[in-house]
């Protein structure tokens, strides 16, 4: 396996024309720009990876990624791969760069961007994409990828071997369908929140078209309500329909926003309060039922991610490797 060399940020802004046409109630500019990296090897294969931040963010986000150059460059990508756990700790355990994380903030959304490359680059080295390097490991490697300082009070090596080694059965079946359909996906290019009624219509009746069936709406704004009964005329009552808060809402505001919703049947709502805030994702959860829990794309790290799961605070996770550190 090669040896790794240098380690390249780019700070990757689109320029306004090419940039998504979408908004939210918490990011009323449609930026989608990211910080991203470029592994170099001694051969031929490059590892790439990014994480997500918005315009003046890349800059943040690239510092720390020379930050933590040293911590990877001259390292062998056997020696990382043989020492998954130990390894993603040096990078979000340094002694120094720690005291502005841990697993939070810049730091960690580098972190991501780094460990997301070298995992492009061991799928390339096996001449495999990423899921199915994935899903090919044996539930002993996939345990052995995994640090799980802090959560074995929830989940042990051996509880987690055991829950991946009884689905082993069924296994090859789902990487088949996987080869012959895909993997389902929804859709929010229907439902940005600075779409005109008129807009919104034409854009679901296109999605109809093209197969779509999932959807998803933002919410947040004034105009909620109005906003998920013309969704709901245009893709009918067959379709599924989500909503998605990104997090603008107090506890108060999104349990009794979701129950002005609940009448265009939502499957889920997204993020509806702060990221951090276990306790009142558990409170919404419990008003809400039987609409569903969404969060994750905020969340930082696997701490909260237990905490989420043990207080039942959410019913559909979420989990975005760009933010927590990174495939691990």
């Amino acid at each position: 396996m090669p040896t790794i060399r240098t380690l390249i940020p780019y700070d990757l802004r689109f320029p306004t024309s090419a940039s998504f046409a979408g908004s939210d109630a918490m990011h009323p500019d449609p930026d989608y720009s990211a910080a991203y990296v470029v592994i170099q090897t001694d051969g031929p294969l490059t590892g790439h990876g990014f994480t997500f931040t918005i315009g003046r963010g890349n800059e943040v986000v690239c510092a720390a990624l020379r930050a933590l150059a040293p911590i990877i460059e001259g390292q062998t990508l056997e020696a990382i791969v043989a020492d998954w756990p130990g390894y993603w700790r040096r990078l979000t355990s340094d002694a120094q760069l720690r005291w502005i994380g841990p697993e939070k903030g810049a730091i960690h959304l580098a972190t991501a961007a780094i460990v997301n490359a070298l995992w492009d680059l061991w799928a390339k080295s096996q001449q495999k994409p990423l899921w199915q390097l994935l899903a090919e490991l044996s539930p002993e490697a996939i345990v052995n990828c995994i640090d799980f300082r802090y959560i074995t009070d929830a989940l042990t090596p051996h509880e987690a071997r055991d829950m991946l080694e009884r689905q082993a059965p069924t296994r090859a079946a789902r990487i088949a369908d996987l080869h012959a359909h895909g993997y389902p996906a929804y859709t929010t290019g229907a439902g940005w929140l600075n779409y005109s009624d008129d807009q919104m219509r034409t854009l679901c009746r296109e999605a109809l078209a093209r197969g779509w069936n999932h959807f998803k709406l933002k919410v947040g704004g004034d105009r909620d309500v109005e906003r998920a009964r013309i969704m709901r005329e245009e893709i009918g009552p067959a379709s599924i329909m989500m909503v998605d808060a990104n997090q603008v809402w107090d506890v108060d505001v999104a349990i009794a926003s979701m129950r002005e919703l609940a009448a265009f049947n939502p499957y889920w709502i997204e993020e509806p309060t702060s990221p951090d805030d276990v306790l009142g994702h558990a409170a919404i959860a419990r008003a809400v039922r039987p609409i569903r829990v969404a969060t994750g794309e905020m969340v930082q790290n696997r701490v909260i991610f237990k905490q989420l799961l043990q207080a039942n605070a959410i019913d559909v996770c979420q989990i975005d490797a760009c933010r927590v550190g990174g495939v691990n």
